[in-house]
């Protein structure tokens, strides 16, 4: 087992993109945190992301076409990172069947073009690709592991299944150090406001204040295995300081029901959510997905990574920080 506590001496610099999302400004900060010069890729370089407003000042902030490969060569050449995160995608998977041309051509092309200009520009840049728990749609076997069989259920899925046979292939081809982490649903208060979790807890504070009365939900019954996004981009991490490249599951381990977070969050806030939610059909995600529970052993084997947050402190913390809010958005 190669786990280090520390950023080895040749990788002191890390270009991360997507790095005003919630992950990226996590990532951002846990770099920083070990002594790495950051730069991020975000769409729009001049304006500054909340989520990177309290290291602003400590990284350096570009914005690239990463669907256009001289672009992105020229990005390796001018910063020459040891390390590259790449986090940049839409991550709303209801969305994709809205937008599906557009998510599965920047999902795709993105790691295909990060991959090609690693291979041209510096075949030694240590490159980690999100993956999500959405490439196995409706899994074979429960808890799903990194040889469980991808069926993807949704265009985002697809169009992640597609980046992780991309970074598998061109690490057998070019001998890349090149990781995927299948991430399973990781939330905090910087998550948007319209996932689940989110929506849960800024809804259980905004009653509990008397600014609204209901809450509208669709399945209950639906699970998911949620963790703590800040122990998933410490995953990441670990997976560029192993000798040799892989793909890890990134999960608790442990699914909870919808109306297990509605319960928690609620009771969290002094509420009985029987008396403010209500069930839409309407609202119910057409795929139905069920089982997706990541079984993570490897990632803690193999990277000595384990989750930090349980999944009632998780609760507990976004129904805080929605309350401390005072209802801003």
């Amino acid at each position: 087992m190669d786990v280090r506590a520390e950023p080895p001496l040749s990788a002191s610099r890390a270009l991360v993109l997507g790095a005003g999302g919630q992950d990226g400004s996590y990532l951002c900060e846990l770099l920083l945190e070990r002594g790495y010069d950051v730069v991020g890729v975000v769409p729009d370089a001049a304006a500054t992301s909340p989520n990177l407003a309290g290291v602003a000042g400590e990284l350096s902030l570009v914005d690239v076409d990463l669907l256009d490969l001289d672009a992105v060569e020229s990005l390796l050449r001018e910063h020459a990172p040891h390390e590259l995160y790449n986090l940049a995608a839409p991550t709303f998977v209801p969305r994709s069947w809205d937008e599906p041309v557009a998510t599965v051509r920047f999902v795709t092309v993105a790691i295909t073009v990060v991959l090609e200009a690693v291979r041209v520009v510096d075949a030694t840049v240590r490159v980690f690709q999100a993956s999500s728990a959405e490439v196995f749609g409706n899994p074979t076997e429960v808890p799903q592991t990194e040889a469980t069989r991808r069926a993807p259920a949704t265009p985002y899925g697809a169009a992640k299944a597609f980046a992780d046979l991309a970074v598998d292939a061109y690490r057998r081809r070019y001998g890349l150090h090149a990781s995927c982490g299948i991430l399973y649903n990781h939330e905090s208060p910087r998550r948007p406001p319209e996932f689940l979790p989110r929506k849960v807890a800024r809804a259980a504070a905004a009653i509990a204040r008397g600014d609204e009365r209901e809450l509208e939900l669709g399945d209950l019954d639906a699970e998911r295995d949620w963790g703590y996004a800040p122990d998933y981009v410490d995953a990441m991490w670990r997976m560029l300081q192993q000798d040799a490249p892989g793909d890890y599951v990134v999960a608790t381990g442990v699914a909870h029901t919808v109306e297990e977070l509605v319960a928690t969050a609620f009771a969290h806030a002094g509420l009985d959510w029987h008396a403010h939610v209500r069930v839409d059909d309407s609202l119910r995600r057409r795929e139905g997905l069920r089982g997706l529970v990541g079984d993570a052993s490897r990632a803690r084997t193999s990277l000595g990574w384990t989750p930090t947050v349980g999944f009632e402190e998780l609760v507990g913390l976004l129904v805080d920080a929605e309350l401390s809010s005072e209802g801003a958005t």
